[in-house]
């Protein structure tokens, strides 16, 4: 995959982006809101990189994606197509906390919505996050997701006060 935007490059994980993927997940944002998606150690991140790598060209399992800035050539984190439950899709996404802010994850998403649907040939995408990832609600919302549940559910195995949007192809005439 290569998704190209004004300042964004979305494109396939390589092995040698463990370290700065290993820097990115250690941020105190990604710790409190996606604990599952931190390594402490370069070794525990390059054991994941093999999986992610192995389900590009399939729509088995998740399908991760490096966020590069054009200018810098920097990898500022992530955009991801997760399987849920019964043949549904959940977005997710992580900006790592230093380049948050620039609208990056907003940028990143608008784009990979737009390519991941049809390549995946799923109109409807789920974005789910804890109630108070106020920034992160806020990405969905400015990229077309709309609410449809706000209480008490399920997150990563705990029942937590969280935020359910959904996002959907527009419909063609």
């Amino acid at each position: 995959m290569l998704i190209e935007t004004e300042r964004l490059i979305i494109t396939e994980f390589t092995m040698d982006m463990a370290e700065v993927v290993q820097e990115n997940s250690v941020d105190e944002d990604n710790k409190r809101f996606v604990p599952d998606e931190v390594w402490e150690t370069v070794e525990e991140v390059k054991e994941t990189l093999e999986f992610l790598i192995s389900q590009y060209g399939s729509f088995d399992g998740p399908l991760v994606y490096p966020i590069i800035v054009k200018e810098t050539n920097s990898n500022i984190g992530y955009v991801q197509l997760v399987p849920i439950d019964d043949g549904k899709w959940e977005i997710g996404y992580h900006i790592a906390k230093k380049y948050t802010g620039n609208g990056y994850a907003t940028e990143a998403v608008n784009a990979f919505l737009t390519v991941i649907t049809k390549e995946a040939g799923v109109a409807e995408i789920y974005g789910i996050c804890l109630k108070e990832n106020e920034a992160s609600d806020a990405v969905m919302r400015k990229c077309g997701f709309e609410n449809v549940f706000t209480g008490i559910g399920n997150y990563q195995g705990v029942d937590r006060e969280i935020v359910k949007n959904v996002w959907k192809t527009a419909v063609e005439d």
